[in-house]
């Protein structure tokens, strides 16, 4: 029966995944269904914590972007972009890396890559090559984010193993960082100059082409302030979970934990900011941010309850079958994260639903860890929203998907990077822990 279940399991992921969007979380929740009351199998545990970050992440990073303070963060990357045109491929990703870092969410990219379209082509630079590896690293700076979900439910297992939050993210951040710097060696080396690309001069000449040039724009001071109440909440939270880790035991008995602690201070901050910032409440609900956060948050309920009511109910078999294999080959562990995400379309239902089974298989932390990047490979199927827009935005036709479906610009990069950063893991994870 277990292969049978896999494969209910299997149809419903491909199906949520063809739905787009939502679609995976109402097919996860339906794949629940069959499991509990066809197949009798016990349900499993519902991801409350990580949709509870999610929200309130997402609800203060709303208020931000209502108060003006994303398109403030826009407006500096464009002047750093502008000061080099020429090494957009390596300042383009540094940017979107960054942006996901401090705000958890790789859907800040969105605002960022007409900006970095509209540099590469008045560098001359082929705009495929930093629009490429900025969606990359966009997606991979999930796994190294203090305030991700991906990242904190992560911790949370890894912390019982011995490992603290501060040494995820001592080995998390500089590897993914340096990752994302190969991966745009790589895209800087991949399709032909931009003046040479057939493509580009067709639309050239028939006039599809058109550059906007540099604008002037005037932040308000709202803008800034509720950028700054932001990265404020983020030195809080980090400092508190410093603050009553084992490893620094300050604060022995803390009257709130890490992940609450995380919730209570972003909704904190969108109230100050709220209040500050005078934003209209109402308001806050229609922005980009909130509905695409929501949004992954009921893709996270769904196939990550899907997920773990399949293994929870099989890890003796599982433990049997692949316990052996993980052991010895332990980098397995992440070409299994890697094909899980690109079909979970999320770090952290693909982390909710698999590293309890492979820290219960016998993964070594360091392992499970170095791992980590490779639930970032959301790039592989060519369908998700910020890599569908950076196709939509190159108007020079050299960031595209092939007929092939995986041909795509995307791909060769993000691998790369991936495997950059699982190398890298185990290097200073050997370090570190």
């Amino acid at each position: 029966m277990i292969w049978i279940e896999l494969l209910v399991v299997l149809f419903f992921i491909f199906l949520g995944s063809k739905m787009g969007g939502i679609g995976i979380g109402y097919a996860g929740g339906a794949g629940v269904v069959v499991l509990t009351l066809i197949f009798g199998l016990e349900a499993g545990n519902v991801p409350v914590d990580v949709i509870l970050i999610i929200m309130a992440v997402i609800s203060a990073i709303a208020a931000m972007q209502k108060a003006g303070g994303l398109d403030y963060l826009v407006h500096l990357s464009e002047k750093i972009l502008r000061k080099n045109p020429k090494r957009v491929t390596f300042i383009a990703p540094t940017v979107t890396y960054w942006m996901t870092l401090l705000a958890g969410t790789g859907h800040t990219a969105y605002a960022a890559l007409p900006v970095i379209t509209e540099v590469a082509k008045e560098g001359g630079v082929r705009p495929s090559k930093p629009l490429s590896i900025s969606v990359v690293a966009s997606q991979i700076a999930i796994t190294a984010s203090p305030i991700s979900a991906a990242v904190v439910i992560f911790a949370s297992f890894l912390e019982p193993l011995g490992v603290s939050y501060l040494q995820l993210l001592a080995i998390a951040i500089p590897s993914t960082i340096l990752a994302c710097l190969v991966g745009a060696i790589v895209a800087n080396r991949l399709g032909k100059p931009l003046a040479d690309d057939p493509e580009y001069q067709r639309r050239l000449s028939a006039g599809l082409i058109k550059l906007k040039g540099n604008e002037e724009h005037k932040d308000s001071k709202e803008a800034k302030w509720s950028v700054g109440i932001f990265l404020v909440a983020i030195i809080l939270i980090v400092t508190y979970a410093s603050l009553i880790s084992k490893k620094v035991g300050l604060i022995e008995n803390p009257t709130i934990g890490r992940n609450e602690a995380i919730m209570a201070v972003m909704l904190l901050a969108a109230t100050v900011i709220a209040l500050v910032c005078k934003i209209k409440i109402s308001d806050v609900t229609s922005m980009s941010t909130f509905k695409s956060g929501m949004s992954a948050a009921i893709c996270v309920l769904g196939v990550a309850w899907l997920g773990d009511t399949f293994v929870s109910n099989h890890i003796v078999e599982i433990k049997e079958a692949a316990g052996g294999v993980l052991n010895e080959y332990s980098w397995m562990l992440a070409v299994v994260l890697f094909f899980a995400s690109m079909l979970l379309y999320s770090q952290a239902a693909t982390t909710t639903a698999l590293m309890p089974a492979a820290l219960a298989l016998g993964v070594s932390p360091i392992a499970a860890i170095a791992s980590f990047a490779a639930v970032s490979a959301l790039f592989v199927l060519p369908t998700y929203p910020t890599l569908l827009a950076a196709v939509e935005m190159d108007d020079t036709g050299t960031t595209k998907i092939g007929k092939y479906v995986f041909n795509h610009s995307f791909i060769i990069p993000g691998t790369v990077t991936i495997a950059a950063s699982v190398i890298f893991g185990f290097l200073f994870g050997g370090l570190i822990l």
